[in-house]
């Protein structure tokens, strides 16, 4: 069974930084893509960033490109996101999620792509 697990949200200033995790099982991991997706309150979800395992290609939204890495330890089957120069704006619940598919680039932030997703990480930044 596939899953996905979040861990290192929390509450930080405006300015700070975190790194958030993504732990996988129960898929191989090189075959997948991972993204990382949050929403915000009475907002729609929407995509962060994303790598691509087998070749370690990175996507990111244009509002987070130059705070924000992606990267992956295939050999811990795990992913980060490094959040850095944190905005009140960044405030969300924050999810990874994984997909096998081969998708082209435009796709690799679409939520509806990606299959298995985890059970999500507050992300609070104070102003």
């Amino acid at each position: 069974e596939a899953k996905l697990v979040e861990s290192g949200g929390g509450l930080v200033q405006a300015g700070r930084s975190l790194r958030l995790s993504c732990a996988a099982s129960g898929f191989t991991f090189d075959d997948y893509a991972i993204g990382w997706f949050r929403q915000a309150p009475g907002k729609e979800r929407e995509g962060v960033s994303s790598i691509s395992s087998s070749d370690g290609t990175t996507y990111y939204a244009d509002s987070v490109k130059g705070r924000i890495t992606i990267s992956s330890d295939n050999a811990k089957n795990t992913v980060y996101l490094q959040m850095n120069s944190l905005k009140p704006e960044d405030t969300a619940v924050y999810y990874c999620a994984g997909t096998s598919r081969s998708l082209l680039p435009a796709y690799y932030l679409d939520d509806s792509e990606y299959d298995y997703w985890g059970q999500g990480t507050q992300v609070t930044v104070s102003s």
